[in-house]
């Protein structure tokens, strides 16, 4: 009979009783009497996350959200590219083809204040028409949209709990969260509610090339996954210091690599959305381009000088209004550097609009300062995208080419793919399930490799009599689907 070894746990203390050794904490093993080391969590690390966990998880959700796919998402048979078409019709034809299937999305959500204001991804419940929230004890609320924001992937959503007080957690407004700090993710992955993993922070402002251009992300490897969208990361205070969005994955499961909305960023949003339902960003209404060394020292500079080219004004804009020239180089916003493109496009589109800003610019080699007023951007246009990078808003979207590395990591071969920037809430391809981040990379049955492309084969398609555009679009997290844009709601 195999012995039980049972372990007694040893003290261990200074010989003045006033202070705790640090190091290794010593077992006894039962059997033989032999010490044991046994090393004690290191500084910062808790034995346990079930006080947090415990304290944060009644006021976290799941959400569902429905809505009837409409007819034209279905495409028809002479659509299909011929490769495919033999294919679908030798097992019955496109699925769901004659029905109109309804539209199911799920992940998460946590409430933000006690009479029902609660914070969720604007990809989870876009282009839903019933929202159904679920509690932790199983109780089910609808809830209403108070507002959205595509660029950064939050809305906004209101339960009417008849009077109920519900349990809320607090954004962090001023994160102090560093690389290495023990994070804590609740959501209800693949509808598994009230699941709880813990991690640390990988990375701090994390950009993901066009697909974001207003976030910066938080990088954590908690495990999420499917239905983990919306729902909350935790610091070890039960502070909420993210709001998990997107994943890095080959295989669409969890690899390690999480990314969460900053909780500043989020809480700024939701501000304007509790305030009037929509984001307001500032526009100053140029194509900048980031400023490499290459041409830098075209321009006379030194080649470690950092800032933003402009290379188009546009006319009847603010920058053109403020005297802003091609060629001029902007150092500054308000006196606070800007060293590239993006930084430009998040600085400008945080500022509300009719801000007065200050832009220092070099020209011809000179420091000079440039008061801009700035208006609201245009619902359009990208903000200040360079020349030849967007185009008009087709079917709901902004779309942009893709460059080489946003291709490589969506798994797309070739120079094809067009980056869809944002979609408006309630346009066609909302309705069709097209959300920002996702890659078109054929239209018409033909690769598009820029915004011409994609309206070429539109015309294409109507002259041919067709009631929609088939495409073929792709997604970050992996796999592709064709969807029909249909022309009668075309924006």
């Amino acid at each position: 009979m195999s012995a039980i070894r049972l372990l007694r746990t040893v003290s261990v203390a200074a010989m003045s009783g006033a202070l705790l050794f640090s190091g290794p904490s010593f077992a006894q093993d039962g059997a033989s009497g032999q010490e044991i080391p046994r090393y004690s969590a290191p500084g910062g690390a808790p034995m346990s996350f079930a006080d947090l966990i415990e304290q944060v998880s009644p006021a976290v959700v799941s959400i569902e959200a429905r809505g009837a796919s409409d007819p034209r998402g279905v495409p028809d048979m002479d659509d299909i590219p011929p490769q495919f078409r033999e294919f679908f019709e030798r097992f019955g034809g496109v699925p769901g083809q004659g029905q109109r299937p309804e539209r199911r999305s799920q992940g998460s959500g946590f409430f933000i204040s006690e009479d029902g204001l609660l914070v969720t991804n604007n990809h989870v419940i876009e282009g839903s028409e019933e929202i159904t929230v679920s509690l932790p004890g199983g109780d089910e609320f609808s809830a209403e949209v108070v507002g959205t924001d595509a660029e950064t992937d939050i809305a906004l959503l209101r339960v009417d709990g008849e009077g109920r007080d519900f349990a809320y957690v607090t954004l962090d407004r001023e994160p102090g969260i560093r690389v290495g700090d023990w994070v804590v993710a609740v959501g209800n992955p693949f509808g598994l509610g009230g699941t709880a993993t813990a991690g640390i922070v990988s990375a701090i402002g994390r950009p993901l090339g066009e697909i974001q251009l207003y976030t910066d992300f938080l990088q954590i490897d908690a495990p999420i996954n499917r239905g983990n969208s919306g729902g909350p990361t935790f610091d070890l205070n039960g502070n909420v210091v993210g709001v998990n969005s997107a994943i890095f994955s080959p295989t669409g499961g969890n690899v390690g690599i999480g990314f969460a909305i900053p909780s500043d960023l989020a809480a700024r949003v939701i501000d304007q959305l509790m305030d009037g339902g929509e984001v307001r960003r500032g526009y100053l209404g140029i194509a900048p381009q980031s400023l490499t060394a290459e041409l830098a020292e075209s321009l006379g500079l030194n080649r470690s000088q950092r800032g933003v080219l402009v290379a188009e004004v546009i006319a009847g804009t603010p920058a053109a209004e403020a005297g802003l020239q091609t060629g001029d180089v902007v150092i500054r916003i308000d006196g606070r550097r800007v060293e590239d493109q993006r930084g430009l496009f998040q600085r400008i589109g945080e500022m509300p609009p009719e801000s007065e800003i200050t832009l220092t610019i070099l020209r011809d080699g000179d420091e000079e300062d440039v008061t801009v007023q700035l208006i609201e951007r245009p619902a359009a246009d990208t903000p200040d995208a360079p020349s030849g990078q967007a185009d008009e808003r087709l079917f709901g979207m902004i779309l942009s080419p893709a460059d080489e590395d946003t291709r490589e990591r969506y798994g797309v071969t070739g120079d094809r793919g067009l980056v869809v920037n944002s979609v408006s809430s309630n346009s066609e391809a909302a309705r069709q399930g097209i959300r920002t981040g996702d890659m078109i990379v054929e239209a018409g049955g033909g690769d598009v490799t820029s915004v011409a492309d994609f309206n070429a084969a539109a015309s294409a398609a109507r002259e041919r009599g067709r009631n929609a555009l088939l495409v073929l679009v792709a997604r970050q997290q992996g796999g592709v689907r064709y969807v029909a844009l249909g022309f009668d709601n075309e924006d």
